[in-house]
């Protein structure tokens, strides 16, 4: 494994550790309008990351099937959707205390978001036609981009819940530990069956999809000022088409 693809799969780590680390500089909750804009930034880069850098190049790798080189992708896409879903379900079975579930709800959605990026880079590694290491590059920092909230998110509560510092830095940063995890995991299984990266980038694709519709879209819009959210996800996509296309 060389050096590129460490760098890539430990970057959206480092985003989560960021937010965490906000819990030894800031007294107050992370500014609303900051939140959303960063937000609908990273719904952007992940939905336009879901088509160019894992759906195209999952049909471009089953192109030998014709007209049906849509179905690994159409199916991968569909178990990532349906595994979100039942992460989603799953979670009002948790304990009812707030804090632990939602340490627990963003770890768990942390999962599919280091096996997207681990997907992206064993495409890389694997020759995938149309997937780049800019392309692969910008989802790992867009993904890193929206995990900051959510270690903050995760942190300060528990600070302002009485936990000292360093446990509540902590707690954010192992948040964000199965994202690397999953990256690897992604990465070895990839290389015992090669034939399953177009199925493998569709699931990606599917759950991030799940996560931007479901979550990031929903928390970066604000019913008296609609158009932050909307305008930011808007950039962060025509970023993320940009440098795919451009490294293309």
């Amino acid at each position: 494994m060389n050096l590129k693809i460490i760098r890539g799969i430990l970057i959206p780590f480092a985003g989560t550790a960021l937010g965490a680390a906000c819990v030894f500089f800031m007294r107050g909750a992370l500014n609303p309008r900051v939140r959303r804009a960063l937000t609908g930034f990273a719904a952007g880069v992940m939905a336009a990351a879901s088509v160019w850098s894992l759906l195209l190049p999952a049909i471009a790798r089953s192109a030998p099937l014709g007209r049906l080189a849509f179905l690994p992708a159409a199916a991968g896409f569909w178990l990532g959707v349906l595994f979100l879903l039942l992460l989603d379900r799953a979670l009002p079975r948790l304990p009812a205390r707030r804090t632990a579930r939602l340490v627990f709800a963003v770890t768990l959605h942390n999962l599919p978001e280091g096996m997207a990026v681990g997907a992206v880079y064993a495409g890389l590694a694997h020759g995938q036609p149309g997937v780049t290491a800019a392309g692969a590059l910008a989802l790992a920092v867009g993904i890193a981009i929206q995990n900051f909230p959510e270690g903050a998110i995760i942190s300060m509560p528990l600070r302002a819940g009485g936990a000292g510092i360093p446990r509540s830095f902590a707690c954010g940063v192992l948040s964000g530990a199965v994202e690397p995890a999953g990256a690897l995991l992604t990465l070895w299984f990839s290389t015992l069956i090669v034939p399953a990266l177009p199925a493998m980038l569709a699931f990606a694709a599917g759950a991030m999809i799940y996560v931007v519709v479901a979550e990031l879209i929903p928390e970066a819009r604000d019913a008296a000022r609609p158009t932050l959210g909307a305008l930011t996800f808007a950039l962060g996509f025509t970023v993320m088409m940009a440098l795919d296309c451009a490294a293309g």
